[in-house]
């Protein structure tokens, strides 16, 4: 018999990434496109960023990052892949009372398996504690811990996240977010964020958001839209007929 599952759960659009492992032998992917607005001329357009996700187990995912993007500033337009990364979430505690539910994603960005104009020195690591409070039947508080690394210095950021998520109706959801990224020397950057899910059908889901800026060196702006859908890779032994 088939297993019935609970609706897709994504890491996408917001900045927070979800506690949740994708099911055992089901392949998820998350495919995006953003507009962001740097400043001074500057822009990146993803096109699209896809996050490829395979469950393991019921407590690890295996995890890969893609990215096309182009790169603007001024009249200067330089596109490719950005270098790959791949990963895994691994699930750490289930929520009971006042101890959310929580996992623990690492991921490593290679230095040049890529478009060669967006090569790196350097791996980049990051990792991030994500954990999830059920407020109510229909809002939960869900956050993220960690840090991350560019692969172009030694230098580490601290990755926040804090998101508010809404169920508006059974299909239709909605969020709001403040996250930011600390630098040791640097003037902290914050931002924030809002958006809408609408759910198709338990395996597929479409995905509306924006954001802003609230740093003088924040980025201005940015808009995405987003398609995510899972499917079995590996089918259910079927039993042998005696």
């Amino acid at each position: 018999m088939a297993q019935t599952l609970p609706p897709i759960q994504l890491d996408r659009p917001d900045q927070t990434e979800c506690p949740f492992i994708t099911p055992k032998n089901y392949i998820q992917i998350e495919h995006g496109i953003t507009m962001e607005n740097i400043r001074n001329n500057q822009s990146i357009f993803s096109h699209p960023t896809s996050l490829s996700k395979f469950g393991i187990n019921e407590k690890l995912e295996f995890r890969l990052i893609t990215e096309f993007i182009t790169q603007q500033i001024n009249d200067s337009q330089t596109s490719g892949l950005a270098p790959v990364t791949f990963g895994f979430k691994t699930a750490l505690l289930e929520e009971n009372g006042i101890i959310p539910k929580t996992s623990f994603i690492g991921h490593l960005t290679t230095s040049n398996l890529g478009s060669k104009a967006f090569h790196t020195p350097y791996v980049a690591p990051s990792f991030r504690f994500t954990m999830q409070h059920t407020l109510t039947n229909r809002i939960a508080l869900a956050y993220n811990l960690g840090a991350e690394w560019n692969g172009i210095t030694a230098a580490h950021t601290y990755i926040y996240t804090l998101t508010n998520g809404f169920s508006l109706t059974k299909r239709l959801s909605a969020y709001a977010e403040l996250y930011g990224f600390l630098t040791h020397g640097q003037v902290p950057d914050h931002r924030m964020d809002g958006g809408f899910t609408y759910l198709i059908n338990q395996d597929l889901i479409i995905d509306l958001s924006g954001g802003l800026g609230m740093s003088k060196q924040s980025p201005e702006n940015y808009i995405a839209f987003g398609i995510s859908h899972r499917f079995r890779a590996i089918p259910d032994r079927v039993p042998l007929n005696k």
